[in-house]
C-alpha cells in the first residue's frame, strides 16, 4: 500500500482536487468530512465530467465522488485482495487499521508491481491482452464526447483519428485530470488535447517487453500495431494487470499450498504425537524396556510433583506407593507382554510422599519385539472421582449441611427400631422438632448465618442423646429424634426439656449473638402409632400444637390433637370456597379526631362467616389464606369492595375521610399490587387521595429497596401510606427515613396498658414525639377508655380508633352513623 493518502474536504472544487492530484502525481484523492472518509475521487472519475460546461470544473467534489468508500483491513491476504478488486470492479481500496482509521491506499498496480511478475509476462504476447478499436473518434469530436466514450466503454483512454493528417492521437484519464486543473477551458476539439505521435508496440511482442516500455517511459498506454504497422488497438497498464493478476495469485496460492502439504506430510506423525503429549490433561510417561523414564509431559509434573529433569533417566518405580505386592506388578507386566496393553486402578505416590489413586493405561508402542522396546504410561489422578463417589454415597443417606442422617436413612432406622421394640416389648419415641422463627433469622442475617446455625443446632441435638439413638434432618429447619429402649414416658419429658434448654442457649456466629427456640411434638410407639407413617404424622400434629400454645415447648400427642388437625384441614377446605360462596364480609371501624370531634377516616376489617364453622377469627383464616396462596385474591377483593363503598359514600355526600385497607406482606411482594390498585381505582372511580394502604414492617424486612419502589408508585398515584402495628417486632427508624410513610399507627398492645404502665407510657409518648418531629400523621389503635384518650390528647395524638368511639360494624350500621354525622 501507499502511505501518502491525499485528502480534501467535501466542498473542494473539482479543479482544485485535480490540481493537487497532478502536483503529487497521485491517481486518487480521499474526501473527508468531520474526520471520516465519505468518498473517493480518482482519475477514472474524470470520465463523469461534462466538459461542455465550464461551471462543471468548480462543482464541489462531493457531487461527483464515489461513495461509500470501500475499505480493507491491513492484514488482508494478497489473493483475497485481488478477488475484491475483481468483484467490485474498482482500482483502489482504502486500507484501515483495527480502529477503522485510514492508514494507506492500495491499487491494482501496487499489488502486481510488488510481486515479481516477469516470468508471467515473458510467456505471453501483446496480442493476448490489448483491446481492439471498436468505435472511431475523429478530430471533430468534442472533449466531452471523448470522456463519454471512455465512460461508456469503461476504458482509461481513447484513440482519436485525424482524417486530414491520417494520424492517431490519444487522450487518457490523466489528460482529462490535467485539463481539470485549469478553471478556464476553451471547449476546443478533442484533438487539441490529444498526445501524438503515438508510442506503439507490435502485437507479437512479449508482454514483458511492452511492460518494460511502459515503465521506462512512465506511461500507461501503448498503441498496438499489426504486421503491416496498422494501429489495431490499445494496450494499457490496466490490461496487463488484469490479465495476469488472477493467474499469478492462483499459482502463487497453489505453490504455497503444495509447500504446506509437503511440510505437513513430513512432520505429521511427529507433530501429532507432540501435540497430544503436550496438551493432554493426563500424565504421560515414556519408558524403555528396562523401565527407565525417557520423557514426560507437563501433566506428569502437575500430577506427580516431579519436574522432568528429576525423573528422566530414573526407573519408573520411583512412583511406587508400596501398597501393591510383587504379584500385582508381575501380572501387570505379563498382561502387557502378551496383549500389548494393561489398564486399571492403581495407587502411586507423589513427590511429597502423598499416596493417591490413579487410573493407569500402559501401552507397548514398539513396532517389533526388539531390545529397544518402548512403553507409554498414560494416567490420571482419580482422587476427585473417588471423593465424588464417596460423597454421592454419603448424600444418599446423610444431609449434606449437617452430616446428620437424612430422611431415607431415618426411615430405615425407624424400621429397625420398631422391629427391635416389638421383639423386646419396649417403647420408641419419635420427636418432630421445628425451630421457631428460623425464617426470620435467614431473612435478617442471610442464609450463610442460617446454615451455620443449623450446623450448631445439629451438634447440640446429637450431644443431647445417648449412643444408639438417632438425630436426623428432614429438610429446612425440621429435625427428628428417634429414642429407643424407652421404659417410662416420664423419661421422654426429661429428654425433651434437656433438648429445649440446649437449643435455646445463645449462639455466636459471624459476630452475631443469636437465640432460637424449638417446638417439639412427640409420638410414642406403640401408643400413638405402629408404623413410621402414623408416628411421623402424629408427631407433626403434636409439634403444631406446641406452636399454637406459644412455642418453645413440647407436646406429647393426644387423640384430641388429631381432631384439631382434622378441624384445621376442614377449615382450609371451606376457606377455598369462601369467596365463591360470598362468605367473606367487610366491617368498618371509624377513626375520630378528638380535637374537633369529627370523623377522620374509616378502616376496613375482613370477617368470615361460614354456615358450618360459624364466625372464624381473622387470626386463623388470614395466615391460612397466605398458606394456601389465596391472600392476593382476598386482598384484591377487600380493596375492590372498600373502594366501591367509599365511592358510594362520596356520591351520597358523606365525608368520612380516607378509607384504609390492610395489605398482606405476602401479597405485597408476590402479587402485582400496583396493577391491582390502578385497576380497582379505575373501575370504582374513587379519587386516589381517599384511599389509604396499611402495611406492616413485615413488608420491608426482606426487601427494603423493592418495598420502597412499590410504595413510591402508590404515592405517585396520590394514595396515603400507613405503617400499622408500629413499635412491635423489629421496628427500625430506617423505615421512616427510607420509605414514603405518611401515617404511623400505634399498636393496641401499647394503648391497652395506658396510662398506668410506666414503660408502655414512655414508649407511646416517644412514638408520638417521633411522628411529630418527622411531620407524620399518627393514629392510636385500641382506645377503649377515657383515661387512655386523655393521655393521648395530652401527648399530642389527636386521632384515635377503638371501642371507645366505634366498634367494627357492617356497612349498614356505619352508613347510618355517617349519615347522622353529616346531618
Amino acid at each position: 500500500m501507499q502511505m501518502n493518502i491525499l485528502t480534501c474536504t467535501a466542498d473542494t472544487p473539482i479543479y482544485k482536487a485535480a490540481s493537487r492530484m497532478r502536483q503529487k502525481n497521485i491517481s486518487s484523492i480521499l474526501v473527508i468530512d468531520n474526520g471520516k472518509a465519505i468518498g473517493i475521487w480518482t482519475e477514472a472519475d474524470c470520465r463523469k465530467i461534462n466538459f461542455n460546461e465550464n461551471k462543471t470544473f468548480i462543482t464541489e467534489i462531493s457531487q461527483l465522488m464515489s461513495t461509500p468508500v470501500l475499505t480493507i483491513q491491513q492484514n488482508l491476504l494478497v489473493h483475497e485482495l485481488s478477488a475484491k478488486f475483481r468483484s467490485h470492479a474498482i482500482r483502489h481500496f482504502i486500507v484501515v487499521d483495527n480502529n477503522n482509521s485510514p492508514i494507506g491506499i492500495v491499487s491494482q498496480s501496487d499489488v502486481i508491481k510488488s510481486q515479481g511478475i516477469e516470468h508471467y509476462l515473458q510467456a505471453k504476447k501483446v496480442a493476448n491482452s490489448y483491446k481492439k478499436i471498436t468505435e472511431s473518434l475523429n478530430q471533430q469530436h468534442s472533449l466531452n464526447c471523448v470522456a463519454q466514450h471512455m465512460k461508456n466503454t469503461q476504458r482509461s483512454a481513447a484513440l482519436i483519428y485525424h482524417t486530414q493528417r491520417q494520424q492517431y492521437g490519444i487522450v487518457t484519464e490523466r489528460d482529462l485530470l490535467t485539463i481539470l486543473t485549469g478553471v478556464q477551458y476553451n471547449n476546443d476539439s478533442a484533438w487539441h488535447y490529444a498526445n501524438y505521435p503515438l508510442q506503439t508496440v507490435n502485437s507479437n511482442t512479449s508482454l514483458y517487453s511492452a511492460y518494460q516500455h511502459l515503465i521506462n517511459n512512465n506511461i500507461r498506454h501503448l498503441a498496438v500495431c499489426n504486421s503491416h504497422d496498422e494501429i489495431i488497438g490499445l494496450l494499457t497498464m490496466d490490461n496487463i494487470m488484469s490479465d495476469i493478476e488472477l493467474a499469478y495469485v492462483e499459482e502463487l496460492h497453489q505453490i504455497v499450498q503444495q509447500r504446506d502439504v509437503a511440510l505437513k506430510k513430513s512432520k505429521q506423525h511427529l507433530l501429532i504425537a507432540e501435540k497430544i503429549i503436550e496438551a493432554s490433561l493426563d500424565g504421560i510417561m515414556i519408558t524403555n524396556a528396562n523401565g527407565s523414564i525417557m520423557s514426560v509431559n507437563p501433566a506428569f509434573t502437575k500430577v506427580t510433583g516431579y519436574q522432568a529433569d528429576e525423573v528422566i533417566g530414573k526407573r519408573s518405580n520411583i512412583l511406587s506407593s508400596g501398597l501393591h505386592c510383587a504379584s500385582f506388578y508381575h501380572e501387570l507386566w505379563q498382561t502387557i507382554l502378551t496383549e500389548g496393553v494393561w489398564q486399571g486402578e492403581i495407587w502411586n505416590k507423589r513427590k511429597n510422599g502423598e499416596v493417591y489413586p490413579q487410573w493407569l493405561t500402559i501401552i507397548e508402542i514398539s513396532e517389533s519385539k526388539q531390545k529397544n522396546q518402548t512403553f507409554a504410561a498414560i494416567f490420571s489422578d482419580i482422587s476427585d472421582r473417588k471423593m465424588a463417589e464417596k460423597r454421592i454415597e454419603n448424600l444418599a443417606f446423610y444431609d449434606e449441611l449437617t452430616q446428620l442422617p437424612n430422611r431415607r436413612l431415618f426411615y430405615d432406622r425407624i424400621d429397625i427400631a420398631l422391629a427391635s421394640a416389638h421383639r423386646n416389648q419396649e417403647k420408641v419415641a419419635l420427636f418432630f422438632i421445628d425451630l421457631d422463627y428460623f425464617k426470620d433469622i435467614n431473612d435478617n442475617y442471610g442464609h450463610r448465618v442460617g446454615d451455620q446455625l443449623l450446623q450448631s443446632i445439629a451438634k447440640r441435638l446429637t450431644d443431647s442423646i445417648k449412643e444408639g439413638d438417632t438425630v436426623a434432618r428432614l429438610g429446612g429447619d425440621e429435625f427428628t429424634l428417634l429414642l429407643t429402649e424407652i421404659k417410662e414416658v416420664s423419661h421422654i419429658s426429661k429428654i425433651c426439656q434437656r433438648v429445649i434448654d440446649q437449643v435455646r442457649q445463645p449462639y455466636h456466629i459471624d459476630g452475631h449473638t443469636l437465640q432460637v427456640t424449638t417446638s417439639i411434638g412427640i409420638a410414642v410407639y406403640p401408643d400413638d402409632g405402629t408404623n413410621e407413617t402414623e408416628l411421623l404424622k402424629n408427631a407433626d400434629i403434636a409439634m403444631y400444637r406446641a406452636k399454637d400454645i406459644g412455642r418453645n415447648s413440647f407436646q406429647l400427642f393426644t387423640p384430641a390433637m388429631n381432631a384439631q388437625s382434622l378441624e384445621r384441614s376442614l377449615m382450609q377446605n371451606h376457606f377455598r370456597l369462601a369467596l365463591k360462596n360470598n362468605e367473606l364480609i367487610l366491617n368498618y371501624q371509624l377513626q375520630k379526631n378528638i380535637l374537633n370531634d369529627e370523623i377522620h377516616g374509616v378502616e376496613t376489617l375482613l370477617r368470615w362467616s361460614n354456615p358450618t364453622l360459624g364466625q372464624v377469627s381473622p387470626a386463623q383464616f388470614i395466615p391460612m389464606a397466605e398458606e394456601l396462596g389465596l391472600i392476593a385474591e382476598v386482598d384484591n377483593w377487600v380493596l375492590a369492595q372498600a373502594c366501591q363503598q367509599r365511592k358510594t359514600w362520596l356520591d351520597n355526600g358523606v365525608n368520612c375521610g380516607r378509607i384504609a385497607v390492610n395489605i398482606s406482606p405476602l401479597h405485597f411482594h408476590q402479587g402485582d399490587l400496583i396493577a391491582s390498585v390502578k385497576s380497582i381505582l379505575s373501575i370504582s372511580q374513587l379519587p386516589p387521595e381517599l384511599l389509604e394502604i396499611e402495611v406492616t414492617e413485615s413488608c420491608f424486612i426482606k426487601q427494603l429497596d423493592n418495598a420502597a419502589n412499590i410504595l413510591q408508585e402508590l404515592k405517585k398515584m396520590g394514595i396515603k401510606i400507613a405503617l400499622d402495628d408500629f413499635g412491635t417486632g423489629f421496628s427500625s427508624l430506617s423505615y421512616l427515613t427510607r420509605l414514603p410513610i405518611d401515617i404511623i399507627k400505634i399498636d393496641a398492645s401499647f394503648i391497652a396498658k395506658l396510662p398506668n404502665n410506666y414503660r408502655e407510657a414512655q414508649i407511646t409518648s416517644a412514638i408520638i414525639m417521633l411522628a411529630q418531629n418527622l411531620e407524620l400523621e399518627i393514629v392510636a389503635e385500641g382506645v377503649e377508655n377515657e383515661a387512655q384518650m386523655s393521655f393521648l390528647l395530652e401527648h399530642g395524638c389527636n386521632i384515635i380508633q377503638g371501642y371507645l368511639y366505634s366498634k367494627p360494624a357492617p356497612e349498614q350500621h356505619i352508613s347510618s352513623i355517617l349519615m347522622l354525622d353529616t346531618i
